[in-house]
C-alpha cells in the first residue's frame, strides 16, 4: 500500500470520528437545553400557582376581616335594641347550622389512612386504599351518632357538600383532598365515640383492609366554617 493511500484512509478515518464527534455534541446540547426549557418551564408553572395561592388566601384574609368589621357593627348595632338582638341571635344560630360560621366544642377527632400491606398480597389493591364511600359512611355514621358540625381535612361539611371519587384523590366541596383523612366532628363525645364499636365501620376497615383508622375524643375542636357559597336554586321560602 502506497503513502498516499495511507495518509487517505486516515484521513478520512479521522474526518469520520471528527464528524461523529460533531454530531454527538450536538445531540447532547439539544438534549441539554430541552431539559434546560423543560425545567425553566416548570418553575415558571410553579411560581405562577404560588402567586394565584396568595393572591386567593389574601382574599380570604380580607373577606374574614370585612366579616369581623361587619359583626362588630352589627353588635354595636344591636346593642341597646332587644328586638335587633334577638334578631342578630337568630342569625348567628342559623349560621351555625348552615355552617357558615366557626364553631368549637367537645367531639372526636378521626384520622383514616391507606393501608400499609403489600398491594402484591391482596387480589384487589384497590381495597387497600380508602375510597369516597368510606368516607362518606363514617359521615353519615357520625350525624346518626348526633354530630353538630363535621369537617374534613378542614373542609366543612354543608347540606350541599359533595364528596367524590377523583382517582387517588377525593373532591370536597371541589377541592382535591388526599389521604390521610382528619374528620373532625362536635357533639356529645360519648355518642359519637360509638363509630367505634366492635363490628363497627371502623372495626371493619381495620379488620378486612388494614385500613389505618383511629378515633380519639377531645374536649377542644374547632371546626372552620364553610368558605363557598350556599345557593338554594330550587328550595323556596313557604310565606304564611
Amino acid at each position: 500500500m502506497t503513502n498516499k493511500k495511507i495518509i487517505s484512509i486516515v484521513l478520512g478515518l479521522m474526518c469520520f470520528a471528527l464528524t461523529l464527534g460533531i454530531c454527538i455534541q450536538i445531540k447532547t446540547v439539544k438534549e441539554s437545553n430541552s431539559t434546560v426549557s423543560q425545567n425553566y418551564e416548570e418553575n415558571n408553572l410553579r411560581a405562577e400557582v404560588l402567586k394565584y395561592k396568595e393572591r386567593y388566601d389574601n382574599k380570604i384574609k380580607e373577606i374574614e376581616n370585612i366579616d369581623k368589621e361587619l359583626e362588630a357593627q352589627i353588635s354595636q348595632a344591636t346593642e341597646k335594641n332587644s328586638d335587633l338582638e334577638d334578631a342578630q341571635n337568630q342569625i348567628q344560630q342559623g349560621n351555625k347550622i348552615i355552617g357558615t360560621t366557626e364553631v368549637k366544642g367537645p367531639g372526636v377527632i378521626i384520622t383514616l389512612s391507606d393501608s400499609k400491606l403489600d398491594p402484591k398480597t391482596v387480589l384487589n389493591p384497590s381495597d387497600l386504599l380508602l375510597h369516597d364511600i368510606d368516607v362518606l359512611s363514617v359521615i353519615n355514621e357520625l350525624k346518626n351518632t348526633g354530630a353538630e358540625a363535621i369537617s374534613i381535612n378542614d373542609q366543612r361539611v354543608v347540606t350541599t357538600t359533595s364528596i367524590k371519587c377523583g382517582g387517588a384523590i377525593i373532591n370536597i366541596n371541589g377541592e382535591r383532598v388526599g389521604a390521610p383523612f382528619t374528620i373532625k366532628a362536635i357533639g356529645l363525645p360519648e355518642n359519637l365515640a360509638n363509630l367505634d364499636r366492635p363490628q363497627g365501620y371502623l372495626d371493619m376497615l381495620r379488620e378486612k383492609y388494614q385500613i389505618g383508622a383511629e378515633l380519639k375524643k377531645s374536649n377542644d375542636i374547632t371546626i372552620p366554617k364553610y368558605s363557598g357559597v350556599i345557593n338554594f336554586k330550587y328550595a323556596k321560602t313557604v310565606d304564611k
